[in-house]
């Protein structure tokens, strides 16, 4: 029997705004660690639909996308946020798959058959600039991560910069892990092994930071844990409070 994430129910478009949604997906193992997943669907203003970091695809899930639009783009916005491309490309061979620097090294290195049509950039190409801007997290000698701001909806969204478990949604034994890395909400923030690799590059970690709210977000949506609908500028300067100081 599939493990309950506590953010049910699964597989289901969660509308945040106009034209911008999440769907939560199962849980996935990472080193042996229990991780939710969270996709992030958007209706672009032709109509077409842009997926960031596809969950596992279901039937159900694929029948909602069918009415509300034609899925057009996948996104995979860091090296580590790429497992279920190959399955959404074979079910929806037209749409274009755009991933973030290093995704195609760790794809090919794994034996993963994945198509690679564009590489994201700092800038956002024309398919959704001015609707949809986007950034990279510099500063990490490992962790290159892309990162976007929905301007209709001013929502800020992020895959690993930040993670925010709840204790009350994994197993008691993973509790003391989360306390250790330093990803526990209501203190949920960048993993501390993640932050090391930023270490030597803090500056542009800071400038990073200050990009992100510059943007001045409402809300910031992240793949794993709670997601901030409210109040995304303090959450912002609490959880990169290492960089910002």
């Amino acid at each position: 029997m599939p493990q309950t994430t506590g953010y049910e129910p699964l597989f289901t478009l969660k509308p945040v705004a106009d034209d911008i949604w999440i769907v939560d997906g199962p849980v996935i193992r990472f080193y042996g660690m229990p991780f939710p997943t969270r996709m992030v669907v958007i209706r672009l203003p032709d109509g077409g639909l842009w997926l960031h970091s596809p969950v596992a695809p279901d039937e159900g899930l694929i029948r909602a996308l069918a009415g509300i639009g034609p899925i057009r783009h996948l996104i995979a916005p860091n090296w580590i946020h790429y497992a279920y491309l190959p399955e959404w490309q074979g079910l929806f061979p037209q749409a274009e798959t755009w991933v973030a620097p290093g995704v195609a090294a760790r794809a090919a290195s794994r034996k993963v058959a994945l198509r690679v049509d564009h590489d994201l950039a700092a800038v956002a190409p024309p398919e959704w600039a001015g609707v949809i801007d986007q950034m990279i997290f510099e500063g990490s000698r490992i962790h290159r991560e892309v990162v976007f701001f929905h301007r209709p909806s001013k929502t800020l969204i992020l895959t690993d910069l930040i993670e925010n478990f709840e204790a009350d949604k994994v197993p008691a034994w993973f509790v003391p892990v989360l306390w250790l890395v330093g990803i526990k909400d209501p203190d949920g923030k960048m993993p501390n092994d993640m932050r090391l690799t930023f270490r030597k590059n803090r500056h542009q970690a800071r400038a990073a930071a200050e990009a992100l709210l510059a943007w001045h977000p409402e809300r910031v949506i992240m793949a794993h844990g709670r997601w901030y609908a409210t109040g995304a500028e303090a959450e912002l300067r609490r959880a990169f409070r290492w960089a910002l100081a």
